[in-house]
C-alpha cells in the first residue's frame, strides 16, 4: 500500500497524463524523418550533410528555445503555455506536409520545434512540483521515458508509413492526433499557480541562438569540409558558437542576482546536478544522434527496406519504456549507482560491437545489439534525470528542467552532426551520390567508433554518481527565490479545484 504521504494530490495524475500524452506526440516528430532521409536525399537532390538538417534543425531549434522555458513557465500559466505551444506545433506540421521544396520542409520543422521546445520542461517541472518525494522515482521514470521512447519510435513509425505512402503522410497523419490533444488540453487543463512579473532578457535569447546555432552548424560542416564541399571552414562557426555560449553564461550572472536570469547558473553549484547533466550530454548525444546514422547504415549496408527498417526499430522503443519503468522502482529503493554503472559497461560494449558491423552481420544480431543498447540507455537516463532534479531546491526546478532538456536536444543535434561528419569522412566519398556497400560499411563503422569513444566518457563518469543529498540541508535559498516559493505555496496550487476542469 502506498503511504498516505506519498499519495498523489487529487487531479495530479490527470494533469501529468495530459501533458505526457501531448509531450509524446510532439517528441514523436523529433526523429520522424530519420528513416526518410535516404528518400529525401534523392527526392530533393541534396547531400547527406544537407539532408540531415531536417533532424538537426529541429533539435537545434529546441536547444536554442528550451532555455527560455524557465521564463515561460514563470511568466505564464500552465494552460496558456500548453495551448500556444501545441498550436505552434500544428502550424509547423501543416507547413511541412505541404512543403514544395527542401527549404520549406526545414522551415516547417523549425516551427514544429518552436512549439515542442517547452513541453519537456513543462512536464518535468510539473511532475517535480506536484509529486511527493517518495513517488518521484516512479513518476520521473515515466516522464523521462517520453523524450527517449518517442524519438525511438519515430523512425519505426516512419518506416511503416513510408513502405506504402509518401513522406508527406508522416505529417498528414500526425495532424488529427495533435488537434485531438489540443482539444483535450483545452477541455481538461486549467491554470496552476500565479504568474510572476518576470521579463524576457532578449540579449540572453540572442546569445543562446548564436552560441548553440553556430556551434552545431560548425560541427555539421566537418564532414562536408573533408570532402571539399563546405562553404566555409567549420572552425569559424565553432569558435563563434563557443564565444556566444561564454557570453551567455556571463550575462546570466548579474541577472540571477535580481532573480531575472534566462537560465539561473546557480543550478550548477549542485555537484550531483552538474555531474548528471554532463553525463546526459554524452548519453543523449549517442542515443539521439545515432538515430540519424542508423537508418543510413541499415539501408546501405544490410539492405533493409523502409518497412523492415521501421519494424527493426520498434522493439528498441518498447524496451526503453519497460526498462525506464523498472529503473524508477529500483532508483527509489537503491539509488542510481546499481543502475548506472552496470548499464554504462554494457552500453560501451555494445557500441564497440556496432563499430565492427559489416554486410556479413546478420539482422537478428543487429536487432539484439540495438535492444541491449536502448535498454542500457534507459537504465541510465531515468536515474540520472531523477538524481539531478532531486539535487535542486524547488525554486530552481524551472531552470533545472530547462537546462536538462536543453542539453538533451543540443547533444542530439551536435552529436548527430558529428556522426554524420564521421560517416561522410569514413566513406571516403568525394561527392553526394549514393554510397556503395563497401563505402557505406566504412562510413557506418567510423560513425559507431566515434560513438564508442563518446561512450567511454559515460563509463568513467558512472563511477562518480552518488545518491542525491537533500538540497534543503545546504542552507537558505536567495531571498527572491524564497519569496517566490512562499507566493506559490500561498496560492494553493495543489488544491483539488486548481488542477483540472471539473475536479472541484
Amino acid at each position: 500500500m502506498t503511504p498516505s504521504g506519498d499519495r498523489l494530490p487529487p487531479g495530479t495524475a490527470l494533469v501529468i497524463g495530459v501533458l505526457m500524452v501531448s509531450t509524446f506526440i510532439v517528441f514523436l516528430n523529433e526523429m520522424l524523418l530519420g528513416v526518410a532521409l535516404p528518400t529525401l536525399i534523392v527526392d530533393f537532390g541534396v547531400s547527406p550533410g544537407t539532408g540531415q538538417w531536417v533532424t538537426t534543425g529541429f533539435l537545434l531549434t529546441m536547444a536554442v528555445l528550451i532555455p527560455a522555458s524557465g521564463f515561460v513557465m514563470r511568466r505564464f500559466n500552465l494552460r496558456t503555455v500548453f495551448l500556444v505551444a501545441l498550436s505552434l506545433f500544428i502550424v509547423g506540421t501543416t507547413l511541412a506536409a505541404i512543403a514544395p521544396a527542401f527549404g520549406v520542409l526545414v522551415a516547417g520543422r523549425i516551427v514544429q520545434a518552436s512549439g515542442t521546445a517547452v513541453f519537456l520542461p513543462l512536464l518535468m517541472n510539473t511532475t517535480m512540483s506536484l509529486v511527493p518525494v517518495g513517488r518521484r522515482g516512479q513518476m520521473m521514470a515515466i516522464t523521462t521515458a517520453v523524450p527517449s521512447v518517442a524519438p525511438a519510435l519515430g523512425p519505426a513509425l516512419s518506416g511503416l508509413v513510408l513502405s506504402t505512402l509518401s513522406w508527406r503522410w508522416l505529417f498528414i497523419l500526425m495532424l488529427p492526433v495533435a488537434v485531438a490533444a489540443l482539444v483535450l488540453g483545452a477541455w481538461k487543463l486549467r491554470n496552476i499557480g500565479t504568474p510572476e512579473p518576470v521579463t524576457l532578457d532578449l540579449p540572453s535569447l540572442l546569445l543562446s541562438a548564436i552560441g548553440f546555432g553556430a556551434l552545431v552548424y560548425g560541427l555539421s560542416l566537418i564532414g562536408e569540409a573533408s570532402a571539399g564541399n563546405a562553404p566555409i571552414s567549420p572552425y569559424l562557426p565553432i569558435a563563434v558558437g563557443l564565444a556566444g555560449l561564454v557570453a551567455f553564461v556571463l550575462r546570466q550572472v548579474p541577472l540571477q542576482r535580481r532573480d531575472q536570469a534566462f537560465l539561473d547558473m546557480r543550478i550548477f553549484l549542485r555537484k550531483p546536478f552538474t555531474l548528471a547533466l554532463l553525463m546526459m550530454v554524452f548519453i543523449a548525444g549517442n542515443g539521439i544522434g545515432l538515430l540519424v546514422v542508423v537508418p543510413l547504415v541499415l539501408t546501405n549496408v544490410t539492405g533493409l527496406s523502409t518497412l523492415q527498417l521501421g519494424l527493426f526499430l520498434i522493439p528498441g522503443g518498447a524496451a526503453i519504456s519497460i526498462v525506464a519503468a523498472l529503473s524508477g522502482r529500483v532508483y527509489d529503493r537503491l539509488g542510481p549507482r546499481p543502475l548506472v554503472i552496470p548499464a554504462a559497461i554494457i552500453w560501451v560494449a555494445v557500441l564497440g560491437f556496432l563499430s565492427q558491423v559489416d554486410e556479413n552481420t546478420s539482422v537478428v544480431t543487429l536487432l539484439v545489439a540495438w535492444l541491449v543498447f536502448t535498454s542500457a540507455m534507459a537504465a541510465m537516463w531515468t536515474p540520472l534525470t531523477t538524481s539531478a532534479m532531486g539535487a535542486l531546491q524547488a525554486e530552481l526546478y524551472p531552470h533545472g528542467t530547462a537546462a536538462f532538456a536543453t542539453v538533451q536536444q543540443l547533444a542530439g543535434a551536435a552529436f548527430g552532426a558529428v556522426f554524420i561528419s564521421a560517416y561522410t569522412i569514413g566513406s571516403g566519398a568525394r561527392d553526394a551520390g549514393v554510397l556503395d556497400t563497401a563505402q557505406a560499411t566504412d562510413a557506418g563503422q567510423a560513425a559507431f567508433m566515434t560513438a564508442w569513444v563518446v561512450g567511454l566518457v559515460v563509463l568513467v563518469g558512472a563511477f562518480f554518481i552518488r545518491r542525491t543529498p537533500d538540497p534543503d540541508a545546504d542552507g537558505p535559498v536567495p531571498a527572491a527565490s524564497a519569496a517566490a516559493r512562499s507566493a506559490r505555496r500561498a496560492d494553493g496550487a495543489l488544491t483539488e479545484s486548481g488542477l483540472t476542469r471539473g475536479t472541484a
